[in-house]
């Protein structure tokens, strides 16, 4: 996980007060009998997390307090603005917003048998005492029926769970569900539900492609300010690996304008008739940039759980690169004008590639597609992503086919690619940590759930040792941890030891 990382903040899905704060409203004296035209008023936003320093992704579960935005809306009263003739563009305009409604229409009709709200129990575990648990909390999410019975939700809605259950629209019975599977690096999670009653009338989307930029999406689900289903709709801004806030990996996403609101997550996004991805995180400080998880990455989640029966993983090369923008480098390491790649600057002991890639290798194409020399290869319609969107696409123990500049020769290798955890894992949801105490002296492995333990800016408030072989370090074998002395419990064979801590 890279240190950029610490800048990715969930959005809490705790019930408690203290986990949203409005911004104080003071509201505008009584307008005349004949007010004058008035513009839009301001959106007011709530702090909902301690300010930190650049842009921040946040998951998006329901929390449980009911939390109302003032949204913009001109103020009541206006006179009407006399409208003149229209033009002909300006009937086009019309007629495209009145196909986008149709479009919102059709996706309300599509969803109200297949969306159905989650309601989670969860208690996670508490690092600093690794025996016990942290307080139960509540919250909210949503999710959809795909085929095979089974609903799809975000990982992030039903992590440390305790309890699940999920109401469909227009029912007030709510029935229990079992999870079946969860990726929290994709951050996607099937849910499966015993009763049969549950199932009658409910009807299961179909998942389409990855839509094209500007087409029209609706976001449908159950997002807090209400207790009925609803829908949002946007358009597509960008597509391009993202930063997944809850797993902390770097996977596809698809950026749109369509407000994405607590309760939001695990909904579909629907475009036409088929689910285009599902609602996942917002980009905190920023007005309407909402984030889905694409079809590619929600098909290759479902085929791993469907040929395994529990979550793969998503593969790795296991390198780490350098862009060969400039000229010297180039020159440096025998390129030809005609030729662009990355320079391989290290390599996980744990990969495949660590046999066959050298460091100072450069690569020039991954499976025949050519790498630009800052990373990229050619996506769609004259866009560009980065060439490990192909290598996560793999699944575990397939081959890749590198095409490498190697001491000024080119070679062509094959590499077996496959999910890789890292030395300090990013996170440990669904399981309580492991620890040993002898004498007092409480023995942990290092994980980054610990270290955010020390609060939101765990990265300039934990021990900065520790947090450093955290982000930067790779393990030599597998199964490797780093084991801390987290702390010592005070009893007599132990005096003169209290001080010891985060060693």
């Amino acid at each position: 996980m890279r240190a950029s990382t610490r800048l990715l903040r969930r959005l809490s899905s705790s019930s408690s007060p203290r986990s949203l704060r409005r911004l104080p409203f003071h509201p505008s004296p009584p307008p005349p009998s004949h007010p004058p035209p008035v513009p839009p008023l301001r959106t007011l936003t709530r702090a909902l997390l301690p300010h930190l320093a650049g842009a921040r992704f946040s998951t998006v579960p329901c929390s449980s307090i009911p939390s109302l935005r003032l949204g913009e809306c001109g103020a009541l009263g206006t006179p009407a603005i006399p409208v003149a003739e229209e033009s002909e563009g300006e009937g086009e305009a019309e007629a495209v917003a009145a196909r986008h409604d149709t479009d919102a229409y059709a996706a309300v009709e599509l969803a109200l048998d297949s969306v159905v709200k989650v309601f989670t129990v969860s208690s996670g575990p508490n690092y600093f005492l690794p025996w016990q648990n942290k307080a139960q909390r509540e919250s909210m999410g949503s999710g959809f029926v795909i085929s095979g019975r089974r609903i799809i939700t975000n990982a992030h809605v039903v992590a440390d769970h305790t309890f699940v259950l999920v109401r469909k629209h227009g029912s007030p019975t709510k029935y229990k569900a079992e999870v079946q599977a969860v990726g929290h690096e994709c951050d996607l999670a099937l849910l499966t539900v015993e009763s049969e009653e549950f199932w009658e009338g409910m009807n299961s989307l179909d998942l389409g492609d990855i839509p094209f930029l500007q087409e029209a999406v609706a976001v449908v689900g159950y997002p807090q300010g209400g207790d009925n289903i609803s829908v949002t709709k946007g358009v597509v801004s960008r597509v391009e690996p993202t930063q997944y806030a809850h797993g902390a990996t770097q996977l596809m996403a698809i950026q749109i304008d369509a407000a994405i609101n607590p309760g939001n997550s695990g909904g579909p996004a629907i475009m036409g008739d088929k689910v285009a991805g599902v609602a996942f995180q917002n980009l905190s400080g920023a007005e309407n940039i909402g984030y889905i998880i694409p079809v590619p990455i929600i098909k290759r989640f479902i085929s791993g759980v469907e040929e395994s029966g529990k979550y793969s993983g998503f593969c790795t090369l296991g390198i780490s690169c350098q862009a060969t923008e400039n000229i010297q480098i180039r020159d440096c390491f025998g390129m030809r004008p005609e030729m662009t790649g990355v320079l391989v600057s290290r390599i996980n002991p744990l990969s495949d590639a660590y046999k066959i890639l050298r460091k100072d290798d450069i690569l020039l194409e991954f499976d025949g597609v050519p790498v630009a020399n800052d990373g990229t290869v050619p996506f769609r319609n004259r866009e560009r992503i980065t060439f490990d969107h192909l290598v996560s696409m793999k699944k575990p123990e397939e081959i890749a086919v590198l095409k490498v500049l190697r001491d000024g020769k080119e070679h062509e290798l094959t590499v077996t690619l496959r999910p890789l955890q890292p030395l300090v894992p990013v996170h440990q949801f669904d399981k309580l940590p492991s620890y040993y105490i002898f004498a007092g002296f409480v023995f942990i492995p290092l994980t980054q759930p610990y270290l955010h333990e020390f609060g939101d800016d765990w990265y300039n408030t934990s021990p900065r040792r520790l947090c450093e072989r955290a982000l930067r370090e790779l393990p030599k074998k597998a199964g490797q941890q780093l084991v801390i002395l987290s702390q010592v419990l005070m009893d007599d064979i132990n005096v003169g030891y209290e001080r010891l801590a985060e060693l």
